[in-house]
């Protein structure tokens, strides 16, 4: 049975480091603009469609020919604004995919939805690549540990696994890109916020502190692909890697 995939990018136009960082150019182009050219090469997704919560972005995604809907500003999460959206659209699978990360190596996609695909008891998955040591103590840096059969044992910003006689440790980095069942994802936006959530500011614990797996995908791409945009710092050093991709 085919499923259809449609793929979401919440766009908020609000953030506490950078405001309206969704719609600053890079090179010449919006953020969210990168972002959504990026995403349209994903050889699984059937739709993309661009969450907005301000007339700003709207008029930026359509200005570039995307698809826009407008929701509510008072979301908390990524998730509760997806959500929003899907509950008027049907689908099989719902692609969460993070406005903030202009290098997105569309690849990492069909990485993420190929497992929900292929086994129809997998309710949710998610990304995973390995990383260095610098990024060990950084909280910037969410960390996860899966079990023998991928699912996700648990995601901090503190170091896990912690090498206590310091050799062997392989240490993975979450990307935060996410795949759910359209169902799974109507239900666990209902959910209130759990403690570990709470207190990691990490809304994937709600999953695991419910009792939910969540399948992690170590993804083939490299790492630079899964770099987020927080600050006007951040964007600067992206508009270097792409003017250095494009020479």
């Amino acid at each position: 049975m085919n499923q259809k995939v449609i793929g979401v990018i919440p766009a908020r136009y609000g953030s506490s480091r950078f405001p309206g960082k969704i719609i600053a150019e890079i090179s010449g182009k919006p953020m969210i603009r990168r972002v959504y050219e990026q995403v349209k090469k994903s050889k699984l997704l059937d739709d993309l469609i661009v969450a907005v919560d301000d007339e700003r972005v709207r008029k930026v995604v359509e200005g570039f020919g995307g698809n826009a809907v407008m929701t509510d500003s008072q979301h908390q999460s990524g998730t509760d604004r997806i959500a929003e959206v899907m509950e008027k659209h049907d689908c099989d699978i719902v692609v969460n995919i993070q406005g903030d990360q202009p290098l997105l190596d569309p690849n990492m996609i069909d990485e993420a939805v190929l497992p929900l695909l292929d086994d129809e008891t997998i309710p949710m998955s998610t990304i995973k690549t390995a990383i260095g040591a610098e990024g060990y103590n950084d909280p910037g840096v969410v960390k996860v540990v899966t079990d023998v059969n991928g699912f996700a044992l648990y995601f901090s910003r503190s170091l896990i696994p912690f090498p206590r006689d310091k050799k062997n440790n392989t240490v993975f980095e979450h990307v935060g890109l996410y795949v759910y069942r359209r169902n799974f994802l109507l239900k666990i936006s209902k959910m209130q916020p759990s403690s570990l959530e709470r207190m990691e500011m990490l809304e994937q614990l709600r999953v695991l502190e419910n009792g939910y797996k969540i399948l992690v995908v170590e993804t083939k791409s490299d790492r630079a692909a899964g770099v987020s945009v927080d600050t006007p710092e951040d964007l600067a050093n992206v508009e270097k890697m792409i003017q250095t991709l494009s020479s």
